[in-house]
């Protein structure tokens, strides 16, 4: 694993945007994987590190999250600054590769990052040529953002990392982890302050962002039915965020797949065997 940053554009001045690369640097196989809200491309080690034999997986930390700077305007927490600085990073890649370009990429997309993977795929001319799409949709509830708004960016210090992995634990339906799957996915997200106690790395300023207007259902419709590449849907049986309804009508789209996973809420993490099987076998199909 290497990590890396690269410099995006927002309205307030450039940003460097930071990112772990795993796999051969020449590779002309890419596979992006894109965290949640307040998460960060650590999430995806134990996937990468399976895949890094077949792909050059590339993990960025979106904007205001794990290493990448945090944003002077908040209000510019927002997904077409996201696609903006998906956009820089994926033009990076294509020169960082060695080759001749890199010839499309494939796209894994945790809630957040899912949703950017679908706006992405869209897009004309798009350069997602594959899409996993991991527990969220074309339409999300209110009820689900409501549960998130409170608590993003409302944390206070933790005084110990204990603490601070309790907290993710009590927040964060993931399912069935252990206590040491639970500290991996929760170191990343932390850091020591001056007075010795714990706080998230992601910016408060993505909470306020993130309530700054009504919230409301999000119909995301027009935009997965301009999807035309092939795509996996990955549910959390018990998700709140993606609804059994909109996860079947969604796999009744030609050329897409779902697979559930039971015993997990929002959202799947692919630290386990069945997870990160399904993913391969759809990434690898012929």
């Amino acid at each position: 694993m290497q990590s890396k940053f690269v410099s995006c554009l927002s309205s307030s001045g450039f940003h460097r945007l930071h990112y772990t690369e795993w796999g051969d640097p020449a590779n002309p196989q890419v596979l992006v994987c894109a965290h949640g809200l307040t998460r960060c491309g650590r999430d995806f080690d134990t996937l990468a590190r399976a895949l890094s034999g077949h792909y050059r997986v590339i993990c960025p930390d979106v904007v205001g999250r794990g290493e990448s700077d945090w944003l002077a305007n908040k209000s510019n927490y927002t997904y077409p600054q996201y696609l903006n600085d998906m956009a820089t990073l994926l033009a990076a890649v294509r020169v960082q590769s060695g080759v001749d370009g890199v010839d499309g990429v494939h796209w894994l997309g945790t809630s957040m990052g899912g949703i950017i993977g679908m706006l992405l795929a869209a897009q004309p001319h798009t350069p997602v040529t594959r899409l996993v799409v991991n527990d969220v949709g074309s339409f999300i509830p209110k009820a689900s953002l409501e549960r998130i708004a409170m608590y993003v960016g409302k944390s206070p210090p933790f005084p110990s990392v204990e603490a601070a992995v309790d907290a993710v634990r009590a927040t964060s339906p993931f399912g069935p982890l252990s206590d040491t799957e639970w500290r991996v996915l929760t170191l990343p997200l932390i850091r020591q302050n001056e007075e010795g106690s714990w706080d998230f790395r992601y910016d408060p300023g993505v909470g306020e962002a993130f309530r700054s207007g009504p919230i409301t259902d999000v119909d995301l419709l027009p935009f997965w039915n301009a999807i035309n590449c092939p795509v996996l849907v990955t549910r959390g049986a018990e998700s709140d965020l993606l609804l059994r309804p909109t996860f079947e009508a969604m796999c009744n789209k030609a050329n897409v797949r779902g697979v559930e996973f039971p015993g997990v809420g929002h959202a799947p993490m692919f630290q386990h065997a069945d997870q990160i099987d399904a993913v391969t076998a759809f990434l690898m199909a012929p």
